[in-house]
This record gives structure tokens, sequence and C-alpha cells, in this order.
């Protein structure tokens, strides 16, 4: 017997654009929800045009746009916001991503359609969230990572602040944007009502809420803290260390069992027993003897051998990939991180795997990011019954 998808019967409609709300997107069709993708008639999300291009889509839009149905309407039309609210009456989420008060200004608030259909979940990102005196500043992913205190952390001390290589702060956003979609699907699934609610995630909140404690240290030792490089204050050892071929290893030995274990491995019995290393905190104190002992090891050994030691040991420790060795590790391939698709002009390239792993009902790669308006005729006709004169019409309107 075939299981279902986890997702499977729920309908979301995407009106976001780039990444935010559309790598959400992707998460809940990965995992059997069907996502009706809205782009604007001519030129579609602009993350067709982000970065690499292949053919007429950029690679990204083929990764993030997976197991996605692709639809246009002009949203600035008032056509085209009818055909929203009849969407909206159909489907169990919205999923957005503008700046607060522009789908209100386009009649399609929340409660615009929640007048229409009372059981809908409306989850909204943007940068600074629905309320508060900055909702309506203009707000991407790099800006919230500054504004929520990531970016003062990263990099070094004696440098300027640095970012992560990736839009971490849109993707942290989509996660929670997931996983409070999912609460209140649940929430309302279990109400005698059925009625929905609305999921405000803020781009700054998602990042601020990833910064450990910083934020008691702040009040009750008003400590702040700063950029550190590749360590973390006041956990040891736990740091990025050169070892004899100019590779780098990184070792997080800052729990006490582990620590004993390195320093054994290494041939250091005598700070393996030493009281003043038993407990991180006292690591802590002493770290740069600790690192300075640590990367004089390191530096005897060719990063493989050193890697093998540590594994032997039981220490964590492993290598800085690049993608080129993500791309031909045994252990990427063995969870299936690397998985095979087709593209439009017939190439095979590789995708990354779904995450996580459902034993279950785990979810799937069905296809590739859709071309544009590919899905029209199906989602139109079959779901809110327009017939073909009425598109024909529409679309030489431009307003599909």
């Amino acid at each position: 017997m075939v299981k279902k998808m986890p997702l499977e019967g729920i309908k979301i409609l995407e009106l976001g654009n780039l990444v935010a709300a559309p790598f959400a997107g992707k998460i809940f069709a990965e995992f059997g929800a069907e996502v009706i993708k809205v782009e604007e008639p001519k030129k579609g999300d602009p993350l067709r045009n982000w970065r690499v291009m292949h053919g007429d889509n950029s690679v990204w839009w083929y990764i993030q746009s997976r197991n996605k149905k692709s639809i246009t309407i002009n949203l600035r039309d008032e056509q085209g916001q009818k055909i929203v609210k009849k969407l909206a009456g159909e489907v169990d989420v919205v999923l957005e991503n503008f700046r607060p008060g522009t789908l209100e200004k386009w009649g399609l608030g929340y409660e615009d359609l929640t007048a229409i259909n009372p059981s809908l979940i409306m989850t909204r990102i943007s940068g600074y969230g629905q309320t508060g005196p900055f909702k309506e500043k203009a707000g991407f992913g790099s800006v919230a990572e500054a504004f929520g205190g990531l970016r003062y952390l990263t990099g070094y001390p004696d440098r300027p602040p640095v970012r992560a290589g990736i839009a971490i702060g849109d993707m942290v956003a989509g996660l929670y944007a997931v996983i409070g979609t999912i609460m209140a699907l649940r929430a309302r699934d279990q109400s005698p009502d059925k009625k929905g609610q609305l999921i405000d995630v803020a781009l700054y909140e998602a990042i601020f809420s990833l910064l450990e404690g910083i934020l008691p240290e702040y009040d009750l030792k008003s400590l702040v803290r700063e950029r550190t490089g590749s360590t973390l204050p006041g956990i040891a050892p736990s740091n990025t260390y050169e070892c004899a071929d100019g590779k780098y290893v990184v070792i997080g030995a800052n729990g006490d069992s582990i620590f004993k274990r390195l320093m054994n491995m290494m041939g250091r019995e005598d700070l393996a027993n030493d009281p003043r290393f038993a407990t991180n905190q006292g690591r802590a104190d002493n770290v740069e003897l600790i690192d300075g002992l640590i990367e004089e090891w390191t530096k005897q050994r060719p990063l493989e051998e050193a890697l093998q030691s540590l594994d032997d040991a039981a220490v964590p420790a492993g290598p800085i990939y690049s993608i080129k060795d993500i791309a031909e590790d045994v252990h990427y391939k063995a969870r299936n991180m690397l998985e095979p698709i087709e593209l439009p002009t017939g190439e095979t390239v590789l995708a990354p795997g779904v995450v996580p792993k459902l034993s279950e009902t785990p979810g799937s790669l069905k296809w590739i990011g859709p071309s544009l308006g590919e899905h029209n005729v199906e989602i139109f006709e079959k779901l809110i019954q327009m017939d073909q004169e009425q598109l024909t019409k529409l679309k030489q309107l431009g307003v599909i």
C-alpha cells in the first residue's frame, strides 16, 4: 500500500517572489502539498534570472521551484485580484512575502481573503513584521541579518562584519513560515469551527531567535558579544586548525569527556587529567593555550591523517568542504543528498536532496521548477472553473 505524503491534500497559493516565501513553498511541495505559485505574466519570479543561467532560467529557479505549479496573474489588475480571491476560496494556505500593506492595497489582505474563506491560513513573511513602527520599511534578508544581530557577530574583531555566503536570513524565515503554517493547520483541523489564522514571520526576528543566550548575557552582565572569527566565545576548544598540507580541520572538543579523549590521543595525558581543564569554563579561561597546543599537533599532520586520528578517538572533527568536495563525497551520495535531475535542455544536473528524512512518508522530487504559466489551464479550469474563452480573453488583456 502506497502511503500518503504528509502534506498531501493541502493546497497552498504562493504569492511571494525571490527567496523567503518561495523557499518555504519548496519545502511544502517536497512533502506533498499542491503549491500553486503565482507569477507576473511576462517576467515571472525575478529568481528566474538570478545568478547562473541555463537556458531561459537560472539553475537556482529549477531547484527552489521544484514540485510547484506555475500560474500567471497580474496582481495589480482588478481582474487578476478577482482570480486570486477565487483561488483563496479553494486553498488552505496563502503564502506571501510582500511589504506589509501591499496586498491590502490590492484588496487581497488577510481580512479580505478570510471573509471569503474563514478556514484560510495566511502566512506572511516581511522584513519587520506586520505590526510595529518599522512595518512599512523595505526589508531584505541581508538587512534583517544586520538588524537581527547576526552580522555584528560574523567575522573577525579587527575587520568589518561580513555575511554568510548564502541568503541565510530569508531561509531561516522560510523555515519558521513552514513551522508556523504546519502548527496552524493542526490547530485549525482540531478546532470545531475550522477557523484559520494569520502567521506573521519577520525576517529580523527569525535571525534574532538564533542568538543563543546573548540577550540575557547583556541584560544581566552588560556583556556585548563581539566578533571572534572562527571561535565561539566561552566554548572551548572549538575552532579551525591548520594542518601540515595547508588544509584546515574543524574540531569541536568542548565536551568534558571529548576533551579528555582528544588530549589522550594527542599524548597529553597531563592536560587530560588537569583539573583546570575538567570543565568548559576552565578551558574557556585558557582557550589560547589549548588552541595553540591543538594546532601544534595538527600542523604536524596532513588533513586526512589528522581526521583519521580524530575519528579513531571519537572526537567530532571535519574538513571544510567546497561544493566540489560535497559533490564527490560518499556520505552525501549514500544519503541521497545529490539527486540527479533532468533539465529542459535534456542535460542531467545534481540537485540537493530533500530534508528532513522521514522513514514512512518521505518527501520527494517530482519535477523541477516549471516554465512560466505552465499550469494555467490546469488550475484555472479545474480549480475555479474558468472556460477557454475567459482564459483567452484574460491572456490577451495581460491579466494572466
